[in-house]
């Protein structure tokens, strides 16, 4: 269990606080906003109304006692911006901030930001690469060009083994589980066969998963 200071409650910040809630972490819940603090008491372990541009106020929450403190505030980049650099300030041991663009997440990460989330790029990347191919389910974009995708068995793989395929040493590609009727088994051995019915998650650089799965 960590202890977070999540500020800003609107949409996207109150499906964090719903999301950590249900993972069992503490947190601490900021907006200006009255109603959008009342929003989330359910989900949180406390909430305050406040200006997060404030020294006086952000100096009173203890900022240095939270495992992770994140910006999730999205209409307002110039208060998303102070707040982040207040936090960096005042000895944050982890700032994560929400941005809008890229220049929105050069500047976050100069004034005080450890890491930058891009919702709105980031689920346009995976809504591109979902919806534009028949046989990927699902993707997750890693640090570089890496990423892990969901992806249906090709015909041409059932009935062979990881062994007769032997992607890694092709490709450079990782087999990390098989899914068959929604249940993921990880064991992969250099014997584990493929059928018809299942998807496979699969790690390694997206071009080599482009041109092994012919995306």
């Amino acid at each position: 269990m960590k202890s977070i200071l999540l500020i800003g409650l609107g949409r996207f910040g109150r499906h964090i606080a719903m999301k950590l809630n249900e993972l069992g972490h503490e947190i601490l819940a900021v907006d200006i906003v009255e109603e959008r603090v009342q929003n989330v008491l359910d989900y949180v372990t406390n909430a305050q109304i406040g200006d997060s541009t404030s020294y006086n106020f952000m100096n009173s929450l203890g900022v240095r006692n939270f495992d992770v403190c994140i910006v999730a505030i999205g209409d307002n980049f110039q208060s998303s911006l102070e707040t982040t650099s207040l936090l960096s300030e005042l000895g944050a041991v982890k700032v994560v901030s929400r941005a809008a663009s890229d220049v929105h997440e050069k500047f976050l990460l100069k004034n005080g930001a450890d890491e930058v989330i891009y919702p709105e790029k980031q689920l346009a990347s995976w809504t591109a690469i979902r919806y534009s191919s028949d046989h990927v389910f699902d993707y997750i974009d890693l640090e570089g060009d890496y990423a892990i995708f969901e992806i249906s068995v090709p015909e041409k793989w059932v009935g062979k083994t990881v062994g007769d395929l032997d992607i890694r040493k092709k490709y450079g590609i990782n087999i990390l589980a098989v899914i068959t009727n929604n249940v993921l088994d990880p064991n992969i051995t250099p014997e584990t066969s493929f059928s018809k019915i299942g998807n496979l998650l699969v790690l390694g650089t997206e071009s080599a998963i482009r041109k092994c799965f012919k995306i």
